[in-house]
């Protein structure tokens, strides 16, 4: 990717948090809109993406698609935004190129949906000219190089799923790249607060 546009960077000190951040952002995506998540284990990605769900009035009940690798919650006609876009939920944690994700279909409900892709940096940023990329850090997690997911089958891995540390601190780093992200982070202003 080339240089963002903007950079925010904001902190959130629960999960609860987390999710209301999304559910500001999820409140102004449109149709089109890709959306990357990166963050180690437990970083909060999916609560992230529930969060953006509920600011989009989608279908309650996500949960992170590892297995199933894309989920589809459809827009409500009695939720938050009805007649909004249909939010299609990615996790390419196992995908190793972009032609995987390519085989999955993604341009045909691009623009249509709200498409965000966990584990997606490096992967899918040739699906769209236009990106937003958050990036979820916990203090006690290692930074973030950008660098492909780590293998599971390496001994040297932890993958911990423990979620009793859901309410640490996190920083959510959000950055707009291409035209669609010209301008002012699409936040708040009471949210832009606390970057």
């Amino acid at each position: 990717m080339s240089e963002p546009l903007w950079e925010l960077s904001l902190t959130v000190q629960s999960a609860e948090e987390t999710h209301a951040l999304a559910a500001a952002l999820g409140g102004v995506l449109e149709a089109g809109d890709l959306v990357i998540l990166t963050g180690e284990l437990g970083a909060g990605k999916t609560t992230f993406t529930q969060g953006l769900g509920e600011g989009l009035g989608v279908r309650a009940g996500i949960i992170s698609p590892t297995f199933v690798l894309v989920r589809i919650h459809p827009n409500l006609p009695d939720g938050s935004r009805p007649g909004g876009p249909d939010l299609v939920h990615v996790d390419a944690y196992r995908l190793e190129s972009a032609a995987e994700i390519d085989d999955i279909d993604l341009e045909n409900t691009m623009d249509s949906t709200v498409t965000v892709v966990e584990w997606g940096r490096g992967r899918v940023e040739h699906l769209s000219e236009s990106v937003l990329d958050v990036e979820l850090h916990r203090p006690l997690g290692g930074p973030l190089t950008g660098a492909p997911a780590p293998d599971a089958s390496d001994p040297g891995v932890v993958m911990d799923f423990d979620t009793d540390d859901d309410d640490e601190p996190r920083t959510i780093v959000i950055r707009g790249f291409g035209p669609r992200w010209v301008g002012q982070p699409p936040l708040p202003a009471a949210l832009k607060g606390n970057s």
